[in-house]
């Protein structure tokens, strides 16, 4: 099994641009916004080979329904997002999705449908920009509410901008996904699965995963609350949360000032200088 790192991760918003200003505010460049064939719109952050993809819904007219074994991603989204703003959507690199689905089915997980989608853009020289991504959904579960799936990107020459990994805040790269669920050893075998790494720390703060980018850590509420300086989120019984991004900084005490500059409330706590969820559209930001 090969292992995968974090490639990028969906954070489904209502107001797509109040999310993009944010994040402007709180230190970060973001792309202009895009829109997909199927009805959702986005901005990114741009990191050092992973990606925040920030989601919101356009054109509910252009959503697909699921049917068969064929995954929706319009409509995954936009369900999700009724209940709750946050990670909808947690994804893994690829180097191979035949060899992903291989992976996955021989771990007994339910594999979707593969999934590819592309296009070009015409430069302003009269050059192609071609983009184009192949997608293997799979289920958790355990995790039902989460979607999950590994990227291929086809052209990551024409995807990757150096221009859009310059963030005024420092910030240069993915440090770890923190999830908060009830249970940590009940979501282990999925998650050994998908990051294709069978070594895992168990202690009594919950599990933790290194990938080849950015490690994952599973923890009860009480271990999110005394590492990180807030209130865990709230979880149904047995239910996940993605609670938390750690994001690698030059300068922490840059961060601050921004921060402040900004009048968004940060706090200082073990893991890290945190930005709380609060009204920040269901997901708090720590910068290391």
């Amino acid at each position: 099994m090969t292992a995968r790192g974090f490639d990028h991760v969906v954070w489904t918003v209502r107001d797509l641009a109040a999310a993009a200003r944010f994040m402007e505010q709180a230190g970060f460049r973001v792309t202009p916004r895009a829109r997909h064939p199927w009805g959702t719109e986005n901005h990114l952050v741009q990191l050092d080979g992973f990606f925040i993809e920030i989601l919101g819904i356009g054109d509910e007219t252009l959503i697909p329904e699921a049917s068969g074994n064929s995954f929706s991603f319009g409509a995954f989204n936009r369900d999700f997002v009724k209940s709750r703003e946050g990670v909808s959507m947690l994804v893994m690199e690829s180097r191979d999705p035949a060899a992903d689905r291989a992976d996955f089915e021989q771990a007994g997980l339910h594999v979707y449908e593969p999934f590819s989608f592309g296009r070009e853009a015409k430069l302003p020289d009269g050059g192609i920009r071609k983009v184009g991504f192949d997608l293997t959904f799979v289920r958790n579960d355990s995790d039902p509410a989460h979607g999950f799936f590994t990227c291929l990107n086809r052209y990551p020459e024409n995807f990757w901008s150096a221009e859009y990994q310059v963030h005024p805040n420092g910030t240069t790269a993915l440090e770890s996904v923190v999830i908060v669920c009830d249970e940590p050893a009940e979501q282990h075998i999925f998650y050994a699965a998908l990051t294709g790494q069978r070594e895992m720390r168990a202690t009594s703060l919950g599990i933790t995963i290194e990938t080849p980018r950015g490690r994952l850590h599973l923890m009860p509420p009480a271990a999110f609350a005394s590492l990180y300086g807030i209130e865990a989120p709230q979880i149904a019984p047995g239910g996940s949360v993605v609670a938390a991004l750690g994001l690698r900084t030059r300068d922490r005490a840059h961060v601050a000032q921004m921060l402040r500059e900004a009048s968004l409330e940060a706090v200082e706590a073990p893991e890290g200088l945190v930005l709380p969820a609060g009204d920040h559209f269901g997901l708090a930001l720590v910068f290391d």
